[in-house]
């Protein structure tokens, strides 16, 4: 009844579309404009504080793709696959206890960017590799998915819903606990040395904190242009993952701007690099796909001006 209602409601939504003269940029790997380079530095910054938990799959491991010309990992054609060049040896890496049982659908996790409660989901969801839909609660209140967590009877987040099963959750250490014994390796197929950042609460608490206020403490409130309605778009596409300081910006605008938006997880070690891949001829994240009117964009401070020109101002 509730997928009805919000059908009906996306259906009665003003259509948003593309900014006039609109052109996807060029993408330009690794280079840095001067306004972007505050948003790198507090998110590197960030990344420090929280060791890199979530830029690597659970069950990393580096090894030998090429060298010389002689193929020594996988037998996928070089060009379709991910791998760092040095000269004539290729790396590549990937998980040694992933992937393991994938959910049919996305779950939906309903979360801000500041909390640290919400972080410690979000870097599970990574070393975990899922893919997750995240509905944006500003400050754990704003916005049209906050009267739908009160519904279930309590405005709080973390709160995962997982459509696979029927579950549904709060508390941060209970969903990761779930998402680990659902949808992760046995427990004894790994080091527990690599959740530490995770099940240490009070250095998860502290450095996630400190890392939200390195960056502004963003997403406190929906933010007063964001467009009626966007909570009722149909889940924007971001691949990425949650330490890239180029990622950063396009979760906040996406928090802050309540829209629904679904990460394809891109840590190292992910399969989703050698996907993207195949899809775009190229590994770049941050990479957004917006059903909403149909546009591919690479580049960070593009893809938020084009949040900000799309789904900010009307009706």
């Amino acid at each position: 009844m509730l997928e009805l209602l919000v059908l009906s409601a996306a259906a009665a939504l003003q259509p948003v579309k593309l900014p006039e003269g609109f052109k996807a940029p060029t993408p330009r790997p690794l280079q840095i404009g001067d306004s972007e380079l505050p948003d790198l530095l507090s998110g590197g910054a960030a990344l420090a504080l929280r060791l890199a938990t979530g830029t690597f799959v659970l069950g990393w491991r580096p090894c030998f793709a090429e060298v010389g010309g002689i193929k020594l990992f996988g037998t996928a054609p070089a060009d379709s696959e991910y791998a760092l060049t040095f000269g004539p040896i290729r790396f590549r890496d990937d998980s040694s206890v992933l992937p393991a049982t994938r959910p049919a659908k996305p779950m939906v996790v309903y979360e801000y960017e500041s909390s640290p409660y919400c972080r410690k989901v979000r870097e599970m969801c990574c070393l975990l590799d899922l893919e997750v839909e995240y509905r944006p609660v500003p400050g754990a209140r704003g916005g049209v998915f906050a009267k739908e967590l009160f519904k279930g009877g309590k405005t709080m987040v973390p709160y995962l819903v997982d459509p696979n099963v029927d579950e549904a959750m709060y508390e941060s250490d209970d969903i990761c606990n779930y998402l680990h014994k659902a949808y992760g390796p046995p427990a004894d197929a790994f080091d527990p040395k690599a959740l530490w950042p995770l099940t240490f609460g009070p250095f998860q608490l502290i450095t996630s904190t400190l890392a939200a206020i390195v960056r502004g403490l963003p997403c406190g409130q929906r933010r007063p242009d964001a467009r009626d309605g966007n909570e009722e778009r149909k889940p924007l596409e971001l691949w990425g993952y949650e330490t890239s300081p180029f990622v950063r910006p396009v979760r906040e605008a996406l928090c802050e701007l309540t829209l629904p938006h679904v990460v394809v997880p891109c840590s190292r070690g992910s399969p989703n690099r050698d996907r993207m891949i195949r899809e775009q001829g190229r590994f770049q994240v941050p990479f957004l796909r917006d059903p909403n009117t149909s546009a591919e964009l690479f580049e960070s401070a593009a893809i938020v001006k084009y949040l900000n020109d799309v789904y900010t101002g009307g009706g």
